[in-house]
């Protein structure tokens, strides 16, 4: 039998369920590895940009299912919304059980603020970031097939896998000045606000460094994605670190747990009804 992490707060962003980038099985095995007091899900979770594919594997499914069942057994969720998931800003304060939906979240953590936001506010009319805007679109989906046959010719061959998204973003100065002014914003938002921690998605870049300028600092923190980096945030003991699945060799048995002996008519039907935890009864001696 597995132990599971125990964790005060999960963080993940950027997942792009319904997409051909989006690594589910990763995602589900490290969902199925932690019990997370909270879990934050900070922006593009489900691609509703690129949901006319009527492309959703079982494997999607089982990440959304994984999901509600931490909301059933007590798990706090919240779903910040991002601009792939844009739609659900107009449910934005809907509360159902222990999920809520909101644009942006305030926590005091140990006596610090921590201020979360997924980021694509930044981008004025995403005219500064063409290239993250159609992330989704006909010529990243071209490039992460591409990448997928390069990775399993790498597999047989015995070496690492490779991420050519990753290495085109890099090494183009524009999408590198991009991601700095981001962060910048960001955290010259947070100090003049008297945010202790800044806490986003949106730009796929996994990262947490101490910002200061004249007026004060603050710790800036990016939970990365499900795409090319398979990152998460986690936050224990007063503590952020950066969870990074390629550093961590989950068994295979995590992956499975949700998966295994399941049709998509059973999973869909998961979805839609959250299972309940069972109550004990103790029998009279």
């Amino acid at each position: 039998m597995n132990l599971k992490r125990k964790v005060e707060i999960a963080v993940i962003s950027d997942i792009h369920l319904g997409t051909y980038g989006c690594h589910a099985k990763q995602l589900l095995a490290y969902l199925n590895s932690i019990e997370p007091k909270k879990l934050i899900l900070n922006g593009d979770i489900v691609d509703i940009w690129q949901f006319k594919k009527r492309y959703f594997p079982k494997s999607h499914l089982s990440v959304i299912k994984k999901i509600m069942n931490f909301a059933a057994h007590g798990t706090e969720v919240v779903y910040i919304t991002g601009n792939h998931d844009e739609m659900l800003r107009k449910f934005a304060d809907t509360e159902i059980g222990n999920i809520s939906i909101v644009n942006k979240l305030v926590l005091n953590l140990g006596g610090k603020k921590a201020w979360f936001f997924h980021g694509d506010v930044f981008d004025i009319s995403i005219q500064n970031a063409k290239w993250l805007a159609k992330l989704g679109g006909h010529g990243y989906d071209i490039l992460i097939l591409l990448n997928r046959f390069v990775n399993w010719c790498l597999e047989k061959m015995g070496r690492e896998r490779y991420s050519l998204s990753k290495k085109i973003k890099n090494s183009v100065k524009s999408a590198l000045k991009y991601i700095h002014n981001f962060e910048q914003v960001a955290t010259d938002l947070a100090i003049e606000n008297g945010y202790d921690y800044v806490i986003c998605g949106h730009i796929h870049q996994p990262k947490m460094l101490v910002k200061e300028n004249k007026n004060g600092k603050t710790t800036y923190l990016n939970s990365g994605d499900w795409v090319e980096n398979f990152t998460a945030l986690e936050y224990q003991f007063k503590r952020w670190k950066i969870y990074n699945y390629s550093k961590d060799k989950l068994s295979v048995s995590f992956t499975n747990e949700n998966i295994k002996g399941m049709d998509t008519k059973d999973l869909i039907a998961a979805i839609t009804i959250v299972e309940k935890p069972k109550k004990q009864t103790h029998k009279k001696k």
